[in-house]
């Protein structure tokens, strides 16, 4: 009998689809389909399979409109469960405008002549989102899609497909308890796998679901899982099916946390306890995907630092660095001191 992860709740968005010609992106699709697939597969990952708890919006029912009401969705869910933990995934083509700097994502209805009053605007989102009083909340997006731009020539000339800037990432997960995954970074393209069945980024995002990172032992799926399987995969299936870079992106507001069920909650076998005796993790089990991602973070932290050269840094990044400096000494010692007593 497989357990649940009854207190997850998922918005899938694959554009797929637009009204505009020469935007839409099949594959996009197929990202979402899949991923709901794994989501609520009661042998993987055991979300419930509901519209209480997952929906999926596709093609012409990805629609501007009914994106906000999915966020607004889930918003009331975090307010019915207090140990919420939600996911919003978007698949589709997502550009900047040079002149404001504002990021925008690309849905079924938008007006490429009206991008900043049709498209849904990152200030937008990120508004949304932090209406989501959820402890975990974590954010995907899978965009600069390397196809279906080419014969869209009605693009006004001051926007640009790109990653998801560092300014947007840190808007979207303003607060504690959230995590934002982007596909790619900077000018890097997204790239669909030559057999066309998914973007190269969710295919591996869904190989690190079924566990494809977890190790004996474990029940479930975390951040971390996520982050160590697409950090490896994402980069090698690039250079190796394209000769190109696409480096996967992510940043976190937040200790590691799980965001589905292992093998249906079942797991992977024990290779040295028995299966009859409950299973107590190990300091080092606990501390170390936890370093590992105060390291991803402290690292990003002194990047933004190091781009203010002798420029005085801003007191409020000043005082993230000095915290994310503690947190990481901190997990450090808490790890050496685990292992001395082990």
């Amino acid at each position: 009998m497989s357990d649940l992860f009854t207190h997850g709740y998922a918005l899938l968005i694959g554009v797929g689809n637009t009204a505009a010609s020469g935007y839409s992106l099949p594959v996009t699709v197929k990202d979402a389909q899949a991923l709901k697939a794994v989501l609520t597969d009661a042998n993987f990952c055991a979300y419930p399979n509901s519209p209480d708890h997952i929906r999926l919006l596709e093609n012409q029912g990805a629609t501007r409109n009914a994106i906000l009401d999915g966020l607004d969705w889930l918003k009331e869910c975090a307010e019915i469960d207090s140990d919420a933990t939600i996911v919003i995934y978007y698949s589709g083509h997502g550009m900047v405008e040079l002149d404001s700097s504002a990021y925008y994502l690309f849905q079924h209805d938008f007006d490429p002549q009206a991008i900043p009053e049709t498209a849904l605007s990152a200030q937008t989102l990120s508004e949304k989102l932090g209406n989501i009083n959820a402890k975990r909340l974590w954010v995907i997006i899978d965009s600069c899609h390397a196809e279906g731009m080419a014969s869209a020539k009605d693009l006004p000339t001051d926007f640009v497909p790109t990653a998801l800037p560092k300014g947007v990432v840190n808007a979207l997960k303003r607060g504690e308890g959230r995590a934002v995954f982007t596909s790619s970074r900077g000018n890097q393209s997204s790239y669909v796998r030559p057999d066309r069945i998914l973007s190269l980024y969710t295919y591996h995002l869904i190989e690190a679901l079924k566990g494809a990172a977890n190790q004996p032992g474990d029940r479930l799926v975390t951040l971390s899982n996520i982050m160590t399987h697409l950090g490896k995969t994402v980069e090698e299936s690039a250079r190796n099916f394209f000769g190109k870079q696409q480096t996967p992106f992510f940043d976190t507001a937040t200790e590691d946390f799980p965001v589905a069920m292992l093998c249906g909650g079942k797991g992977l076998p024990s290779q040295t306890q028995s299966p009859e005796l409950p299973r107590v993790m190990t300091n080092q089990e606990v501390m170390t995907p936890a370093l590992a991602m105060a390291r991803r973070s402290l690292a990003i932290l002194e990047e933004q630092a190091a781009g203010f050269g002798r420029l005085e840094i801003p007191g409020h990044l000043r005082i993230q660095l000095e915290e994310k400096q503690r947190e990481v000494a901190k997990l450090e010692a808490s790890l050496r001191d685990g292992k001395s007593n082990g």
